[in-house]
This record gives structure tokens, sequence and C-alpha cells, in this order.
């Protein structure tokens, strides 16, 4: 059965549903004829900003995974359904951002999954799947001690599946892994039908001009050079369609209690990706090769930058049939085409100005 009819009139609720990620899941959802609820931060303004267009499809929940008594009144809405699945991917999402602000990221990111977690228990809600959205950062670089638990291609590089031991290097890192076996715990003890999903470094339209992908482009349609960071860390760069795939697949298929990893599969260079995102830009005429400036403000802090991550998907792909569609390049320029023709959504958000 197609992935759409079994999602037509189910009930299924996302949390950080105006996010990046999040509100293309939305998207994917009500184009599929699914009954959306979203969980968003309530705001003064109360307006939705990537969901806007969403508005007549859903219902919109407000109020903060901080906060035990909104999670528990919007997760209500769940009583007397026994197939309803739940799209864990509030968080504060940004690595740099949790080294300023590393009390919102713990309480958000594991209380926040916390409250989720402990509402469906007293609540006594009957759901099908409780998806937590992990991270690849939560492998880390690899512990010189633990080197003979990992798989390794034949060039030597590492594979990190779900076996593969994790070492956290950033605040959000561990974070996002105390989340993951929270999720795990109340599989454990209550029986919850949970999973844990580890997608890696996904980009496309809508994402934060402050991650890697966005910043490149944004400074480049704005000005002759790009000033960045460390340019030689690898990443496992998978684009936000096939990313909702993955969620899908898991969701619907996965088995609970499971933790499943996925990404494109190949690893780049950053520096690879800032010439491979320049190179496309320039052939399809929006902008002049900008000049690459390396800034080591722009560094994470002392020994906290993950060297390289690579992701062996195997296991998501022979369980549920997941496989990334979406090439690097048609990834890249859909999203160049995105950011060229919104700039009114990303220009005050910026971290280059």
């Amino acid at each position: 059965m197609e992935l759409k009819d079994r999602l037509a009139e189910r009930p299924v609720f996302v949390t950080g549903a105006d996010g990046f990620i999040g509100s293309h899941l939305v998207d994917t959802l009500c184009e599929f004829g699914a009954d959306v609820h979203v969980f968003v931060r309530a705001t003064s303004s109360g307006e939705l900003n990537n969901i806007r267009h969403r508005a007549e499809e859903i219902t919109v929940h407000r109020g903060d995974l901080r906060d035990q008594h909104s999670v528990r009144e919007a997760l209500s809405v769940l009583k007397g359904t026994d197939d309803a699945i739940i799209f864990h991917l509030g968080a504060q999402a940004h690595v740099g951002e949790s080294w300023d602000r590393p009390y919102e990221t713990i309480d958000t990111n594991v209380i926040g999954t916390l409250n989720l977690l402990q509402g469906i228990v007293d609540l006594d809600l009957d759901i099908y799947k409780f998806d937590t959205a992990g991270t690849s950062e939560e492998y880390g670089n690899v512990n010189q001690e633990m080197i003979e638990k990992h798989d390794f291609e034949k060039d030597g590089r590492v594979i990190l599946n779900e076996r593969s031991p994790v070492n956290p290097t950033s605040i959000y890192a561990t974070s996002k892994l105390g989340a993951d076996f929270l999720t795990m715990n109340y599989h454990d003890a209550y029986n919850l039908p949970t999973v844990t999903t580890r997608m890696f470094n996904n980009y496309g339209p809508r994402q934060n001009p402050r991650y890697i992908t966005g910043t490149i482009i944004t400074q480049a349609l704005e000005r002759e050079f790009v000033e960045l960071g460390n340019l030689e860390p690898k990443r496992d760069m998978c684009f936000a369609k096939d990313g909702i795939r993955g969620h899908l697949h898991v969701a619907l298929e996965g088995t609970p209690g499971e933790q499943y990893v996925y990404g494109y599969g190949e690893n780049v260079s950053m520096q690879e990706w800032t010439d491979m995102i320049l190179d496309i830009g320039t052939k399809e005429g929006y902008w002049d090769s900008p000049e690459i400036v390396q800034d080591e403000q722009r560094y994470r802090p002392g020994d906290s930058d993950v060297e390289e991550l690579l992701v062996g998907h195997e296991k998501i792909t022979a369980e549920t049939g997941w496989q990334p569609q979406v090439s690097w390049e048609e990834g890249i320029r859909q999203t160049i085409d995105w950011y060229a023709e919104n700039k009114d959504a990303w220009y005050g958000r910026v971290d280059w100005r």
C-alpha cells in the first residue's frame, strides 16, 4: 500500500511543525490527506511562517515543549484514537547556538521530550507510533578506545549505523542523545510504540540561513565573497524531501523500540560542498564565482567539531524500502532557487551582516 493511502484521514501530531523539516513534513501530510495537528511555540503575534499556506488544512495547537500543561492539553486531542502518529521534530537544533543558549537547548530538547512522553502515559493514549528525530551529531568523532566497534568502508572511512558507538561533542548533540534514550526508556517501561530516527545532515528550501548550505547561498546572492569556518569536516548531506520520506517510512513500517539512521550514503568535505554550490549557482546565473574566505571566529569552540559523518542506511532500506532519490546537484539547485525567490523569508536571520 502506498504511503499516501496509509496516511489519508489518519490523525497525525507534529511538534516543530513550523520549522524547516517540520514544515516539509506538514506539506506532505496535507497532500496525503492526513488529519494534521501541529504543535508550535506560542508567540505574541500568533503568526505561522513556513506553514501559513496550510492554515486551512491543519489544526494548530500553541504552547511550549518546556511547559507540561500546554503539551498535555495539545496531546489530549488524540484521545479516542488508536492509529495516531506523533512526529517529534521540535528542538533547538543549531549546534553553534547550543553553546550560546545551553539551558534553553537542554530544556527544550530533553525536558520537552520528557513532557511529551509522560503526557502520553498520563493521558493513557493509544497511539500507533511516536518518532523522535535525533541527529547524526550524536555520533561525534570516533573514540579510539571504541574503534573496534565501528564498521568501515574499504577506503577506511567509518560507516555510522544503528550499531555505532555514540560520542556527542556539543550541547546540542548531548541533548538529542538524551531525548533518544528517553524515547527508548518509555518503550521499555510502558511499551509505548516509539522509534528514534537519525537523519544525517539535512538541507533544502526554508532551512535557517545560519546552517552551512544556507549561509553559503545567502552570502553568494548578496556579496562577492563568502565567509565560512572550518571547511575540512565531511558531512553526509540529505535533501529535505528524502528526509521526510524517511520519517514517514519509519513511522509506518518501523519496529517499535528500534532506531533507524539514514542519509545520502556518501559524504563530502565542506570545501567540496561549498565549491559545488558556488559552481552550480554560477552556471545558473545567480552569481559570478564568489571568493571563499575562512574566518576563525566561525569555527566551533575547542575540539567540538565533528570531523567526518557517513551513514550506512541498510537497515531502513531493508525494512521499509526507503532510499534517497534526490541527487546533490538537483537538491542544491532547488535550494538556491528557493533562497533566490524568498529573500524576505531569510534576510533578517543571516549571521553574516
